[in-house]
């Protein structure tokens, strides 16, 4: 009888304790509601999530192009090591561009790299007062031949490397000719450079006379 009345007290008592609410999770909130995260945050010291840890970068005063990214190999004595040849165009559409290259063990350091090298190889060049060149011109770099040549009212008129030097330095236009059969992109790029930094203003400054002898 003891045992029978002991069990039955139990099972009286535990539907009693599932009819009431769950424990409060804090002293002084009531039974079932949640703490505020702003309150959680206060109370662990931490600053609000808004604009935590976010710093702007200031905006380069260069834009960049990649040109082309290549995978290449080189055999070392436990077998092939592989890394990653980017090549890279940075102007400011103001009259200064420049071509990079850079090699890393991957594509983020890579361009890194080209664009360090970019910055090492600016060039500034002449233009006119309608962004074009004042006369033609023409460069060879390596296997590459190019000509520009000034066309008013027609934009840029080229394609490949070439067009991605024109526009990011500035120049507006012209007709660029691709005179070699080469396809490489570094060259072709180059030769463009090479090319631009022949321009000369149209009509050159007289020499000053020479003083005169007292």
């Amino acid at each position: 009888m003891t045992m029978t009345t002991t069990m039955t007290e139990t099972m009286e008592k535990v539907p009693a304790a599932a009819e009431g609410t769950s424990a409060p999770r804090g002293r002084g909130m009531a039974a079932g509601a949640s703490r505020p995260a702003s309150s959680v945050r206060e109370r662990r010291g931490r600053a609000p999530r808004e604009g935590r840890g976010r710093v702007e970068r200031a905006r380069s005063e260069f834009d960049q192009v990649t040109l082309e990214v290549r995978r290449v190999a080189r055999v070392m004595a436990g077998g092939r090591r592989f890394s990653f040849s980017v090549t890279v165009v940075i102007g400011d559409r103001k009259g200064r561009v420049g071509v990079g290259i850079g090699k890393g063990a991957d594509t983020a350091l890579a361009v890194e790299k080209a664009v360090r090298d970019a910055r090492k190889h600016l060039v500034s060049i002449v233009r006119t007062e309608g962004n074009s060149i004042p006369h033609t011109v023409e460069a060879k770099y390596a296997s590459s031949v190019v000509m520009i040549v000034p066309s008013a009212g027609r934009g840029i008129v080229t394609g490949s490397a070439m067009r991605t030097v024109l526009e990011l330095a500035g120049v507006n236009d012209v007709v660029g000719k691709i005179l070699s059969r080469s396809k490489n992109k570094l060259t072709i790029a180059r030769a463009t450079v090479a090319a631009l930094t022949k321009l000369a203003p149209k009509q050159a400054k007289a020499k000053a006379a020479p003083p005169v002898a007292a």
